[in-house]
């Protein structure tokens, strides 16, 4: 029974890892990388490494950077009376797509899921309220995690704990839909989500 030589397969393996690819799609990509001229695979596996070295996590926000404090954090064009909470840096790059959005940023990198064993302490929340009371010219906080279930655990866990902070707490809502992904709504439909935002009712 023919099989691929153990480099090809590896290769195959390596890329079924990645999230969404499946064995027919990662044996094309093997196949495409293979017809590749050698330099051109090189440039690829060095684009690979680098980002893997060079890309951190933002001290402040935890946005994904390349310098710390990111440039969002360290802007001085940025409205710091606002910040929004988002469950991942995909959202970060959503929100900036609208072009509506000029605040800061509190990135989670997660949503709190008790089936998943993924409680408040697995996010990077263990500095939020410190430092929503350190930000002087804070004044709302938008909580932007998807409108799932887990999303919305997690909004009314993190409007619980700023109850007693002198900041207004409101929650992403018009136009998007139940259960689906910020990440993947287009600009006009987190335009106005945004406008629309609400305060938050973690009763």
């Amino acid at each position: 029974m023919y099989s691929y030589p153990g480099s090809l397969k590896k290769l195959i393996a390596r890329l079924e890892r990645l999230p969404g690819i499946g064995e027919k799609t990662a044996t094309r990509l093997a196949f495409h990388i293979l017809e590749e001229r050698q330099e051109r695979v090189k440039e690829l596996a060095d684009s690979l490494l680098e980002a893997r070295r060079e890309i951190q996590y933002c001290s402040k926000c935890h946005n994904i950077t390349d310098e710390d404090p990111c440039r969002i954090c360290s802007s001085p064009d940025r409205h710091r009376e606002m910040l929004c909470v988002v469950e991942s840096p995909r959202d970060v790059a959503a929100m900036e797509k609208t072009d509506e959005y000029r605040g800061l940023y509190h990135v989670l990198h997660g949503l709190i899921s008790p089936l998943d064993d993924i409680g408040p302490e697995e996010l990077y929340l263990d500095n939020f309220v410190e430092r929503i009371r350190n930000e002087e010219k804070l004044e709302e906080v938008i909580i932007a995690t998807d409108p799932s279930t887990e999303g919305d655990a997690t909004a009314m866990y993190i409007g619980r704990q700023l109850e007693d902070e002198d900041v207004n707490v409101t929650r992403l809502a018009q136009g998007l839909p139940a259960g689906g992904d910020l990440e993947y709504a287009d600009e006009v439909t987190l335009s106005r989500a945004l406008s629309g935002r609400s305060k938050l009712d973690n009763k």
